[in-house]
């Protein structure tokens, strides 16, 4: 058996490498998707006090930390046993949709834009952000700009963009201040221009990418996430409900608290990330993969417009009825995130325009008020808890165990991008299986296998690779050790 090794997978937050096992023929046997980097933070948080876990847990990510921190201060809410103040609940809510908008800004116009606007066989010199904006000013701009203005609804909350140590258990410690919502109203009708031309460039696109929808992931899962009581689109709190490709719903009203009884977390000896599978259908392995019944699940963007009645918006609704439309029902193409996330985007923008005109964003204009209507106080009330958000990438948990002064004695989070992991791997399988045929590989095949990935938006680790020369080393190895191509860029 032969082996095409792509390290490191360019264009993702992260370190990762792909294996693509050929046979004698040279037909695709098999790939794999393996994590090669490790953090360690479920060990290291042992033994800190409950109380800095948001502060320590942001630190995961810096293209993700308000995931972090709100799954972390929502675990203190129940460690506390408190029901935090309406104002506190909202302005939470109203980071997470500028977190959205920033990080799939950061997706689609940064690292996936180059492939879909330059072709996946363009120059990969020229196959970056840089090449974008000089041949794309406007539309680079425009994603530059929309990032922004997602991070700078952080930074008026929190402090700052990136890593703000905001939510705590029990509520949050600012209040949002007039000037900064003057500011966050000011720029949402740039915002809101900018996604619709975007989603307008991106559906003009897609018949040019036929047969990437057909075999970027595109196969027969579960899909999961967080819906309201009602079924609406959920991105902050809700039930957990899971859904097959047919549409039929699987589970529903599911409590987080008790994820270890419908998510099981399997461990590859070839990766760091683990993989999680829906626990009732059991792990997948590689005969009943795409089986209705399989335990492979999908979370994310696509998950969930896959999984919910309706957004409860006008024009992201206008947009997630055309979306449904293009899948004949239930999206199984993961090609599709992109425009699952474009979609989000625009949800979160009409959402935060919404809030703009609510009262209680502004309660607290005091630091002496904000720690009375923003924070409720309480001591440790119970050992255990679980606390749930909706990261941009899927359903994040954080379970943490503590002791009776609030020390972490066990830590566990379950990540987005973890949840994915099997699905990845089997959306590497496939783009190599149709488009690989022999031993002689173009760059701009194996391009479409990293774009496979990106699709996901995996989030590994708090960096994203450098643009430019990308740093790809490929190598095709006989069954004997031998090199008998090699590949670098």
């Amino acid at each position: 058996m032969k082996k095409v090794i792509i390290d490191p997978v360019s264009r993702i937050e992260g370190h990762a490498k792909i294996s693509i096992y050929l046979d004698d023929t040279g037909q695709v046997s098999d790939a794999r998707f393996h994590v090669t980097e490790f953090r360690g933070f479920e060990k290291f948080c042992e033994g800190r006090p409950l109380w800095e876990m948001p502060g320590i847990t942001a630190r995961i990510c810096g293209i993700c930390p308000v995931s972090h921190l709100l799954a972390s201060a929502k675990a203190g809410d129940r460690i506390l046993a408190v029901t935090i103040p309406k104002a506190a609940e909202k302005l939470r809510r109203l980071m997470n949709l500028g977190q959205i908008i920033q990080s799939h800004a950061l997706s689609f116009f940064h690292l996936s834009a180059p492939d879909l606007l330059l072709g996946m066989d363009s120059d990969p010199k020229g196959r970056n952000v840089f090449g974008l904006i000089a041949a794309e000013p406007e539309l680079a701009r425009g994603g530059i700009r929309l990032r922004q203005f997602g991070q700078e609804i952080i930074e008026q909350l929190g402090g700052r963009k990136i890593h703000p140590s905001w939510a705590v258990p029990g509520g949050v410690r600012e209040p949002l201040s007039m000037e900064g919502r003057t500011h966050i109203q000011n720029r949402i009708p740039e915002a809101r221009a900018i996604i619709l031309d975007a989603l307008g460039r991106f559906k003009n696109l897609l018949q040019d990418y036929e047969k990437e929808i057909q075999t970027f992931g595109n196969f027969p899962t579960l899909f999961m996430g967080l819906v309201t009581p009602e079924g609406l689109w959920e991105n902050y709190d809700g039930h957990i409900r899971f859904v097959d490709s047919a549409g039929n719903i699987i589970a529903d009203k599911l409590d987080a608290t008790n994820y270890q009884e419908f998510i099981g977390e399997a461990v590859q000896p070839d990766s760091y990330l683990k993989s999680p599978y829906y626990r009732p259908f059991g792990y997948p392995d590689q005969s009943d993969y795409c089986r209705l019944d399989s335990g492979i699940y999908r979370v994310g963007p696509l998950a969930r417009l896959n999984i919910c009645s309706h957004i409860g918006t006008p024009l992201a609704d206008a947009e997630l009825r055309e979306f449904r439309d293009r899948g004949k029902g239930t999206v199984t193409s993961s090609f599709f995130y992109h425009y699952a996330r474009l979609i989000e985007i625009l949800a979160c923008i009409e959402r935060i325009e919404i809030m703009m005109d609510d009262p209680d964003l502004l309660l607290g204009q005091s630091v002496a008020e904000a720690s009375n209507r923003l924070r409720a106080n309480a001591g440790i009330n119970q050992l255990e808890a679980v606390g749930v958000s909706e990261a941009p990438r899927g359903t994040l948990f954080h379970h943490y165990q503590v002791d009776e002064n609030g020390l972490l004695l066990k830590v566990n989070l379950v990540i987005a991008t973890g949840q994915n992991n099997l699905a990845m791997n089997r959306t590497v399988a496939q783009i190599a299986r149709y488009f690989i045929h022999g031993y002689q590989i173009p760059e701009g095949i194996l391009n479409r296998v990293e774009a496979g990935i990106r699709a996901f938006d995996p989030c590994l680790s708090c960096s994203t690779h450098a643009a430019g020369q990308m740093p790809l080393h490929i190598q095709l190895i006989t069954t004997d050790g031998n090199i008998v191509n090699e590949i670098w860029r």
